[in-house]
């Protein structure tokens, strides 16, 4: 089988979906923008009033660990180096456990904003200007790499131009975030996560009936060396 039989591209219902997604997210955005306070006072924008259901609170922490680089890079790294990644698990547990119990109830006691403002509170507007600019610094690199990353994903399966994918998917987050508020960030990754969960489903069942079932994907996996969780 050549490159160009096994090749795939974008067809009309791959462009109707990344359409639809992106306009949802706008859409969620342009609601909490024109419906409620209208993000008009800061408590709203920046704490959604303080009164979110936890559902999409916790989908949204969710979200937040789960970006371009994790859903490219992770399958990698386990097909190359085997399942030993899934190790992390034991820090996410053990900082997400710390940080239940040691951070966020003095956060929330303080009734603070952001940690910066604690670090003012804390230390000095000195200290908190430097961990917002430190912050800011490593946010902006980061960011970068996570927007080039599912742009140069759409670039390889679509053809679309790479940096006109880039400033599409930055303006389209920029656009729901600036109107919408944390309202709309929160409920566009529950959205979003929900798209992702589907993605991941469909890849694994379609996957496994190509190969002839999950007993099949397993032992080729361990034929190859990859089903090591301790080495």
């Amino acid at each position: 089988m050549d490159e160009e039989s096994i090749k795939r591209q974008f067809e009309v219902a791959d462009y109707v979906v990344l359409t639809a997604m992106l306009a949802i997210s706008m859409s969620i955005g342009l609601f909490y923008g024109c419906t409620g306070g209208k993000q008009q006072t800061t408590n709203e924008f920046l704490m959604a009033n303080r009164n979110m259901n936890p559902f999409p609170v916790g989908i949204s922490l969710v979200a937040s660990f789960i970006s371009a680089i994790t859903v490219l890079g992770t399958p990698a790294e386990n097909y190359v180096y085997g399942c030993m990644y899934w190790m992390f698990a034991f820090a996410y547990i053990l900082t997400g456990l710390a940080s239940a119990y040691f951070f966020l109830p003095v956060f929330y006691n303080l009734r603070v904003t952001s940690a910066y403002e604690y670090l003012e509170k804390r230390f000095s507007k000195t200290v908190r200007l430097m961990g917002m600019v430190t912050f800011s610094l490593q946010m902006v690199i980061y960011m970068g790499i996570v927007i080039y990353a599912p742009s140069l994903a759409l670039n390889a399966v679509t053809g679309l131009d790479l940096w006109g994918a880039v400033f599409a998917i930055g303006i389209v987050c920029t656009f729901y975030t600036t109107i919408g508020g944390m309202k709309a960030v929160l409920w566009t990754d529950v959205f979003q996560v929900t798209v992702m969960v589907i993605g991941f489903l469909a890849i694994i069942i379609r996957g496994s009936m190509d190969v002839g079932g999950l007993d099949r994907v397993w032992n080729i996996s361990a034929e190859g060396g990859r089903i090591q969780f301790f080495e």
